[in-house]
């Protein structure tokens, strides 16, 4: 049974089984039935979620079991202790129970969690930690002396199967998002510009996983064959609960409208339990990380707090610290590549085998960048022809480029020429990762949204580059500047760096 098998039951000719004694489309109370029916969890749930749980459930336990026997074989191998063999084998069968079962109590493995990347790795690598955190204490507290080795063994083997586990599940997911497949089939509920900015906004997020079926609008459709964002409008406020069933859906979203007060969400969460369909609240928040998110429950209202980004202080000490050795390092190891192209550059055009230009960097302040010379001499002068008169805009880049030259096209095409500004990093002028720099032309293109870009300094790669490059539209690629600035943390710019080697092989968006 595999993940690409969908549910199949039911069809939007159906009418819901309303509850006895409720009215259609009304939010009465239900009767003992429907208690019954909660407390046994007998609800709607697609077959593919329960088969991706069982299945990350199985990849875990592969995992764990792995990591033990990989400990106990290298770290006992030929001890001859009949007595000491069997305690650690039966530590071992003890640990795989707890290991596992710390995985399940820390909620890794919930419907809603899987395939989302970051907090999914976060939990169960803060349950590992716990298991062998708990393993230590009791250990102490009944002056066992475990052996070092095994646990030394056991705990970084086993959080790298398990992260590599979810990894390819979630990739494997993901593929199958793509197709169209496994996804939560979501009824939208809010006033029509919230749901109209929603619905385009899971549509272009299909690693998300959500399919939209219908949209709920104050008052139902204006017309019989009104759509919100090319999605029908299937109902009232109040009509998303007994929609449910007939639309196969098991996500109801809610975003923000006048007309969607408290207690109508309250009642719709309890109307939806009978059919054990997730609900989702979409605040008016969009491009902010998770780390910046705080919830605190005041009255019975769960408040966010928006933490302000942080432009400075320790962390960007940390950041600098990164950069300088990251940046000695890379030299080090691209010390060949760096002199066969100078080499290169020099034996087949004449000119500077570098070449030099002011950019605008941290705060506005210009300063010089270095890259190879990928263009004839002059090509500065060439621009306004290579581009036409009114074309040069804001991040403007064209595809076919006559001044390019042979050597440049190359060096281009796997970001080779940027490889000097590994010096502007260990000048300080610029960072490992951050928004490209740009020059003072389109700087002054920008409004007051895009010049937070300037709020941090330029880097040689960054969030634009690994996810499309020039592909991209501007508007894309301002956004994801943007998120950059505004939610920078050392593991995003860790997974920037290890993105950045795909996108440089694959050459996606180079030229």
């Amino acid at each position: 049974m595999t993940l690409e098998k969908e549910h199949r039951t039911g069809g939007p000719e159906q009418r819901p089984a309303v509850p006895k004694g409720t009215a259609r489309g009304s939010t009465a109370s239900f009767d003992t039935g429907q208690l019954v029916r909660i407390a046994l969890g007998a609800y709607h749930r697609p077959g593919w979620k329960s088969r991706l749980v069982r299945r990350v459930a199985l990849v875990d336990t592969a995992a764990v079991a792995t990591a033990l026997a990989v400990a106990y074989l290298v770290r006992f191998d030929g001890i001859g202790g009949t007595t000491l063999d069997l305690q650690y084998l039966a530590i071992s069968v003890g640990l795989l129970g707890t290991w596992l079962l710390a995985l399940r109590m820390a909620f890794s493995r919930e419907g809603r969690l899987l395939g989302t990347g970051a907090p999914e790795y976060a939990r169960v690598v803060n349950a590992t930690v716990a298991v062998f955190g708990l393993v230590a204490i009791v250990a102490y507290l009944v002056k066992y002396d475990l052996a070092r080795g095994y646990v030394a063994i056991a705990l970084p083997v086993g959080i790298v199967l398990l992260l590599l586990g979810r990894y390819t599940t979630r990739r494997r997911l993901v593929a199958l998002r793509e197709r169209g497949r496994c996804r939560s089939r979501t009824v939208v509920v809010g006033g029509r510009d919230g749901a109209a900015h929603l619905v385009d906004e899971l549509r272009g997020a299909t690693h998300a996983g959500y399919q939209v079926v219908g949209v709920c609008v104050p008052g139902g459709p204006a017309d019989p064959g009104e759509q919100v964002a090319g999605v029908p409008v299937v109902g009232d406020l109040a009509d998303a609960s007994r929609l449910v069933e007939p639309l196969r859906a098991d996500t109801v979203m809610v975003t923000g409208s006048d007309l969607v007060t408290p207690r109508t969400v309250k009642r719709l969460a309890w109307d939806l339990e009978p059919w054990g369909a997730d609900l989702v609240l979409a605040p008016a928040l969009t491009d902010v990380a998770g780390p910046r998110i705080r919830t605190r429950p005041v009255a019975g209202l769960p408040l966010l707090h928006v933490e302000a980004p942080g432009y400075s202080g320790p962390q960007h000490v940390l950041k600098r610290t990164f950069d300088v050795v990251g940046a000695l390092v890379l030299v080090v190891l691209f010390s060949l590549p760096l002199l066969v192209t100078a080499v290169a550059i020099k034996a087949t055009s004449r000119g500077p085998v570098l070449f030099r230009q002011e950019r605008v960097g941290l705060q506005g302040e210009p300063f010089t960048v270095l890259k190879f010379r990928s263009m004839v001499v002059d090509a500065e002068s060439r621009l306004e022809d290579v581009l036409g008169k009114g074309n040069v805009g804001v991040f403007y880049k064209p595809k076919v480029d006559p001044r390019v030259t042979a050597v440049g096209r190359f060096i281009r095409r796997y970001s080779i020429d940027e490889l000097p500004q590994l010096f502007n990093v260990l000048g300080g002028s610029m960072s490992l990762i951050g928004p490209r720099p740009q020059v003072a032309l389109e700087v002054d293109q920008y409004d007051a949204e895009i010049g937070r870009r300037l709020l941090v300094k330029p880097g040689l790669t960054g969030l634009w580059q690994v996810s499309g490059r020039n592909n991209l539209t501007l508007e894309e690629s301002v956004r994801l500047d943007l998120y950059y600035v505004e939610n920078w943390t050392m593991a995003g710019d860790l997974l920037i760096l290890l993105r950045t080697l795909r996108a440089v092989v694959g050459r996606d968006g180079a030229y």
